[in-house]
């Protein structure tokens, strides 16, 4: 290959489509195990790669030539093959950086936790060290190479005010999982995570819970892209070209869930508005169907509504976690936080408020068959609708006038940031 990314496991990778989205050649990804990473730098048979877990140590002896601030690092993630010779670089540090400025985050005079110590953590290091941090504390669980355990943390460090995960716990597929919990670290002001696939991870969205703002890896991983195309091609992108493929991947990785009562036009509009944003179109009760060969009604009469919901979250959690799809909810999906949490993880949710007096009972519906049992379940729901919705659409007028609506709402929301977990 000419050009691309190596590593272990990259089914979760998006650098693929950033740097196709920049440059003018092929971007590869090639998964190595050991052995083949060995030979494979051997050969030096590339033009410029990039190198990700967990070969961004393992490479330096390959290496003719490594850049200052790399050197200093001790790990390279970007790899230029120029006159015969092989110079890595540490675009890392630059991505890491950029992202703290981007957001405002003072590390100046904080005291500063970072999770993993890995290549990735290493060049974060730097950042945070040239940021005259007050305390850095490094935390893995070897607990070696300047690391300490979880449990010295948990007895000396809960005062800390940044925390910065750069560990693969929560990354794709293990979406589920969080590598620490927040609720004892009381004196957090910040939290940022390295991961970018989810969008946001479980971490995230325990500091989104607790009101603590919260920056996800999907804008350092355009911006080290970015940076390492300069090096590729000697070219001069600057961080207006980074904000710009920021914002178009994240266009092109984010899911749009419709949640609301049922009736509430969530199916009709999910259908109109992937037509229309080139979307993939899925509704969740659907997958249902598919899925265990029963219609809704038939599940809620042989396992009632607790079996129906466990299914639910079953296909919800499956569905979640792929990218650029307009789901359509079942009315009930917010009654399940861990529905909401799948799917916020990588989607925006979009409340469709329809008025009561406009919502029909249907006898298809196990749980709205009568007007008495819809107000009273629109009563209920209402505020978990609220709680969970990012933006509100009201949904009282024709089809075409809500998607439209929705449009609008989206790209302001993506244009200016308005949820610090993007």
């Amino acid at each position: 290959m000419n050009y691309g990314l190596i590593g272990e496991k990259l089914g979760h990778s998006f650098s693929k489509e950033i740097h196709e989205a920049l440059a003018d050649y092929s971007y590869e990804l090639c998964p190595l195990n050991p052995k083949e990473f060995h030979a494979f730098m051997q050969a030096r048979q590339f033009k410029a790669i990039n190198v990700t877990i967990p070969y961004k140590k393992e490479v330096l002896p390959y290496l003719d030539e490594i850049d200052t601030a790399a050197k200093t690092i001790g790990a390279v993630n970007t790899i230029v093959h120029k006159n015969g010779k092989l110079k890595g670089y540490n675009t890392d540090y630059d991505g890491f950086r950029y992202m703290l400025i981007k957001h405002h985050i003072k590390v100046s005079d904080k005291k500063v936790l970072i999770l993993g110590n890995g290549g990735a953590s290493a060049a974060v290091q730097a950042v945070i060290k040239d940021a005259d941090a007050k305390e850095l504390i490094v935390v893995s669980p070897s607990a070696k190479n300047g690391a300490i355990s979880f449990a010295e943390v948990y007895a000396k460090h809960r005062d800390v005010q940044i925390i910065i995960n750069t560990s693969p716990k929560g990354m794709y597929p293990h979406v589920d999982e969080a590598p620490i919990d927040l609720q004892d670290f009381p004196s957090c002001e910040a939290v940022l995570d390295i991961i970018y696939n989810p969008l946001v991870t479980r971490l995230g969205l325990q500091a989104k819970k607790y009101g603590i703002p919260f920056v996800g890896g999907l804008e350092m991983l355009v911006a080290q892209a970015v940076y390492a195309v300069n090096y590729f091609l000697d070219a001069s992108f600057t961080n207006a070209d980074i904000d710009r493929l920021y914002q178009k991947i994240l266009w092109e990785k984010i899911n749009i869930v419709l949640i609301g009562m049922p009736s509430a036009g969530k199916t009709s509009i999910a259908k109109e508005l992937s037509k229309a944003m080139q979307m993939t179109y899925l509704d969740s009760d659907e997958e249902i169907v598919k899925t265990y060969r029963q219609s809704i009604p038939e599940i809620f009469i042989q396992e009632g509504e607790a079996g129906f919901r466990q299914k639910e979250q079953a296909i919800i959690a499956s569905i979640a976690l792929r990218n650029h799809c307009v789901l359509a909810t079942g009315g009930g999906a917010i009654l399940n936080e861990a529905n909401m949490n799948a799917l916020a993880q990588n989607g925006i949710i979009v409340f469709l408020d329809r008025n009561i007096e406009k919502l029909t009972c249907d006898a298809t519906r196990p749980l709205s068959k009568d007007p008495q049992t819809l107000k009273q379940m629109y009563r209920q729901r209402l505020p978990l609708y609220q709680r969970y919705a990012m933006i509100t659409i009201k949904n009282n007028e024709d089809l075409a006038t809500c998607v439209k609506a929705i449009r609008t709402q989206l790209k302001q929301w993506i244009a200016n940031r308005k949820d610090e977990n993007i």
